[in-house]
């Protein structure tokens, strides 16, 4: 397949153009839930797909980037894509495509609108792959209801250099008409952009701060929206981030489910899975490498809200000492990701993201980590010797594996 020269284009003539060729499947779909934002969509998707599951739906499922199996990314009635199904939708694109430029994201996403087409469901919930105006899922014409979690500074060099630009680029997957949930947004140019943006493109908005609000409880959390409040448990996701997630689920689900889906909302909070966000693990390669009695945990963060969030649970649930265990992509901001945890952190043990070319260099990213105030820091060459490095520290502690979702994946490929 001719691939386009850029890894990255944001344009949606040359998806038209295949989606055209290929017999419109954007046009076949079900329902469309459309998620956008920086942290906390993927989430959301999550939650969105064992709420409407619990209320005996059939959910497709759209995200990425996967974490080990590319698979994971087309979910085809609550399971992934089978090889022999992902291969034929796949060379199906290519036949069509004639060899005309596309990027990778462009054909794989004609290619699981092509699956989702096919295969009977009752809901697609669509996570966007990057900003969202241009992005290549943003071909959907009237979704049921569209979303835009957190948003932070990431993809600068795609979407703009301020969150104002960034909130501008998620923006465009409103739709007029369409129930539009904004999530919590802590920086106010972001509120005001996103507010201008619902009523510019005259979407139904469901605003955080204007028309509900999240409050964390003791066991849970509480939900106030069009007057009345919804108080629900802890989602199955740790972290205080989660509670905005699982409230901004919550909104988009009420739209499809009504005043009689509670029941399925709460289930789908008690058994959403997302893997490799704040996941503990049980087994495998890592968790021998730890010292006795050291916890071993899990998450794909990589910028500075995903930093910030982090910080929070460790405030939240305290276990000294703390070894952090990073790689990032050069691509990153090293710094301000891991600025907000140094106060957390005993040591930190900094490293390449196995067969990962674009991986951030060590030497520089121990820098980085000094630069953010972390006062021990070593390199190593694999994720068990970082582990490893636990029993030099007065424990039973806590080893947090954190800096890219490609580390991630790495990881669970081996201990999943």
């Amino acid at each position: 397949m001719a691939l386009h020269p850029k890894k990255i284009d944001l344009s949606l003539g040359r998806m038209y153009r295949l989606l055209g060729e290929l017999g419109n499947p954007h046009l076949k779909l079900p329902p469309v839930i459309h998620v956008a934002g920086t942290n906390g969509k993927g989430s959301t998707v999550a939650f969105l797909k064992a709420m409407l599951g619990a209320a005996g739906l059939h959910v497709h499922t759209y995200t990425s980037p996967h974490l080990v199996r590319f698979n994971e990314r087309i979910g085809l009635a609550g399971a992934a894509i089978g090889d022999d199904a992902l291969a034929d939708v796949l060379d199906r694109c290519e036949q069509v495509n004639g060899g005309q430029p596309i990027t990778f994201f462009e054909v794989t996403t004609c290619a699981a609108f092509l699956a989702f087409a096919e295969v009977p469901a009752d809901m697609l919930v669509l996570e966007v792959g990057l900003g969202g105006r241009l992005d290549a899922t943003n071909v959907i014409e009237r979704p049921v209801a569209t979303a835009i979690t957190r948003i932070s500074m990431d993809h600068m060099q795609f979407l703009g250099d301020t969150l104002a630009a960034i909130a501008g680029e998620k923006a465009g997957i409103l739709k007029a008409g369409v129930p539009a949930v904004i999530g919590p947004q802590p920086d106010a140019e972001v509120r005001r952009t996103l507010a201008e943006a619902v009523a510019r493109t005259g979407a139904d908005g469901r605003i955080h701060g204007r028309d509900w609000t999240v409050d964390p409880l003791a066991d849970g959390f509480r939900l106030t929206a069009g007057g009345s409040a919804r108080t629900f448990a802890a989602p199955v996701l740790p972290g205080r981030h989660q509670l905005d997630n699982a409230a901004t689920a919550v909104l988009c689900a009420d739209c499809v489910l009504g005043p009689c889906g509670d029941g399925a909302i709460r289930a789908g909070l008690a058994q959403a899975v997302w893997p490799g966000r704040l996941q503990r693990l049980s087994h495998g390669p890592a968790v021998s490498a730890a010292a006795p009695g050291w916890e071993v945990w899990l998450d794909g963060g990589h910028n500075d809200s995903a930093g910030e969030a982090l910080a929070a649970w460790l405030e939240a649930a305290p276990l000294r000492p703390l070894l952090l265990v990073v790689g990032m992509l050069e691509s990153k901001e090293p710094t301000a990701f891991l600025s907000p945890l140094a106060r957390h952190a005993d040591a930190i043990a900094v490293l390449h993201i196995p067969a990962q070319e674009a991986s951030f260099p060590v030497a520089a990213l121990a820098d980085h980590a000094r630069a953010a105030g972390i006062a021990r820091v070593e390199t190593v060459g694999s994720v068990a010797e970082a582990v490893a490095l636990s029993a030099g520290l007065a424990g039973p502690g806590r080893v947090l594996i954190t800096g890219s979702l490609y580390l991630a994946g790495a990881v669970l490929a081996e201990n999943g």
